[in-house]
This record gives structure tokens, sequence and C-alpha cells, in this order.
């Protein structure tokens, strides 16, 4: 049978089983402030009456009274077609922070950041102590926007927010290091799938991949230059695309993929057009997520920490939440993570059928 649904006991409810007033309940039970003393036999009493009645304190109450909800909301932009490995190392992060320090954590998806700015705002209504923005790709205008009474903390932000500190990496070395890695092989001619041109960490992986090449004498070529969306299918179809549109041309000796979902989809497309990984076209990618791990072959890629950066900025953000300073931004390092995807580049050329 379905089980019923009663009611939850009330104060009140507990006062008349106990036989004491409202008040004292709450001093018992709620630690609230008042001039009502409790002897330790009514103490005994009302703790017993609750018991008995099933009693649980209401979270929301008792945040409102104390001014903190011991909560911490986490707004991102989640693709509901795809799964987002990126998000989800973040996310995985950010949870072992709240459960290390004892907290909640209500999430807040958006479709988008710059379209969807008065609903970051209105998050901040009293539901969570503070915010944390993942991955955000506001206008400006969300600095006017944010109230000054919510401590925020974001992660990868692609622009600056005053006040807000950000945990990043640094994109134009860690795409120089990756680079520089596949020039090692004798790579010179490698085509570069991007990520959206207006996003800032796009930008600094196309700084760093240009330096690596004019290291070696190598000049960037808009034509070995497409951006795509950071995403399996948009890797995908740019490989496809660079393909059809440049039949009869020399295929790439290597692909660097802004991030390791990109790079999984260009070698869905190479092996397509019956293209081999790495022996006809070496494959690099970003961020060593699930993606880098579980794609064949595994990819070679740069590790971003991105679970120690969610982790951190829980850290940072409770202690702008206690203190009331805002803390400093940090940037973390990454590492070159080689796995099967780079082979020495071929010697023969091949032409694009």
């Amino acid at each position: 049978t379905a089980r019923r649904r009663s009611s939850a006991p009330t104060l009140q409810d507990i006062a008349n089983e106990a036989g004491v007033s409202a008040m004292a309940v709450s001093v018992v039970l709620n630690a609230s402030a008042s001039s009502t003393r409790v002897s330790e036999a009514t103490r005994a009493r009302i703790v017993e009456a609750a018991k008995k009645l099933r009693y649980r304190p209401n979270a929301v109450a008792r945040g409102l009274q104390r001014r903190r909800m011991d909560t911490i909301g986490v707004v991102g932009v989640v693709d509901s077609e795809e799964i987002n490995v990126y998000f989800l190392e973040l996310l995985n992060g950010v949870i072992k922070g709240v459960d290390e320090h004892g907290q909640n954590m209500m999430v807040f998806s958006i479709h988008d950041w710059t379209a969807d700015e008065a609903r970051i705002a209105s998050f901040c209504d009293g539901r969570v102590d503070g915010m944390l923005l993942l991955a955000p790709r506001p206008s400006p205008r969300l600095a006017q926007l944010l109230p000054h009474h919510t401590p925020i903390v974001a992660i990868h932000n692609n622009v600056e927010l005053p006040g807000v500190p950000n945990l990043s990496t640094d994109g134009e070395a860690g795409a120089y290091d990756l680079v520089k890695y596949l020039l090692s092989f004798g790579h010179r001619r490698i085509l570069h799938i991007g990520g959206p041109e207006d996003v800032q960490d796009a930008k600094d992986r196309m700084l760093g991949y240009i330096r690596a090449l004019g290291e070696v004498g190598v000049a960037c070529d808009p034509d070995l230059v497409c951006y795509g969306r950071y995403t399996y299918s948009s890797g995908r179809e740019c490989m496809h695309s660079w393909l059809r549109e440049h039949k009869g041309a020399e295929l790439p000796t290597a692909v660097f993929g802004a991030n390791d979902a990109t790079a999984a989809g260009a070698i869905e497309a190479l092996s397509a057009e019956g293209y081999s990984v790495p022996g006809d076209v070496s494959i690099i990618g970003y961020d060593d997520s699930l993606m880098a791990r579980v794609t064949n072959p595994r990819l070679t890629t740069l590790r971003q920490p991105l679970r120690e950066m969610g982790r951190r900025a829980v850290d940072l953000l409770l202690s702008q939440i206690e203190t009331n300073t805002t803390p400093p931004s940090e940037i973390f390092p990454t590492e070159l993570v080689i796995r099967d995807s780079v082979a020495a580049a071929r010697t023969r050329a091949i032409k694009i059928i």
C-alpha cells in the first residue's frame, strides 16, 4: 500500500506534547536567543516529545535565523544534447569540497550566459550563501547586475568581473607545450580546430599554437585553422568540413583539438574517411578529461587540474563568506599527459580524396 503522508510536526505540536510553551521548545531545538530559561528536566521532556513526533528542524527557517543557509550555488551552462565532461570534472571537485566543509549545494542551469544575466543575479536571493560560476562567458554588464551582498568565485572566467576571484590555467603556455611536443615528432603541417572565437581560453590556446610554430620557423597558415564549439559533435563536423573543402590538398600530419571533446570528434571523422590515428594523422587534445582516456587511441593531452580547481573554488568561496574579504585569483599549473595518439610525422604525402 502507498505510504500516507501527513503534515510535519510543528514546534507547537511538540509544545503540546511536552506540556510547555512553544518558546521553550524553540530555545531547546533551534537554539533560539531568548530570556526564557529551561530546566534540564523540561529540556529532556522536550527532546523526548520531539523524538516521539519525529520532528525534523526546518533548515530554511534556521538558516534565515542564522543568516547562513550552509548552501552554495553553482551556475553553469549544460548542453542537453551532449555530456559536458569538462563541466562534470569541475562539478566533481565542487562536490568534494562541499562535502569536506559540511555544506550543501544548489545547481542552477542556464541556457546562455549573456541572455540569462538577469536570472543569474536573481539566484542570489537568499537561497545560497555564495555562488560559483563555472566557465562563465558573461558580458561586462553582469558586474552591475550581481548583488554585492553575495560572495562569488569564478572558474575560467571569460571576462574580468570586479570583486570576483577567478581560478584559471595559462592556456597560452599549455597550448605551446602541446604543439611543441608535436613539433618534436617532426610535425609541421598541424591543423588547429579551435574553440569559439569570442572565448578568451580559445584565443590563448591559439596564441600558444602560433608561438610554438614560430619558434621552428613555421608561419601560422589561416587555412589550417578552423573554429568549433568545444564539443564532440563540433570537432567531428569541423574535421569533416575541412576535409571536404580541401579535396586534392595534402592531409595534415597532425591535429590540435582545442579540448578533448573536439579532438575525439576529429578522430571519429578521420576514421570515417579511412584515415588512421596516429598512423596517418596524430591528434592531441586539451583538459585530460574522461574523454581523453576512453578514445581509441587514447589521447595525448594537457591536464588541467579541473577537480582540484572545483574543490579549491569552494575553499575560496567559503573563506569569502566567513571573512567578508575577497581572496586573490589563482592560476593552476598544467601537465602534459602522453598517451597513444601521437606518432612521428609520416614522410609520405597523402592527398585528400
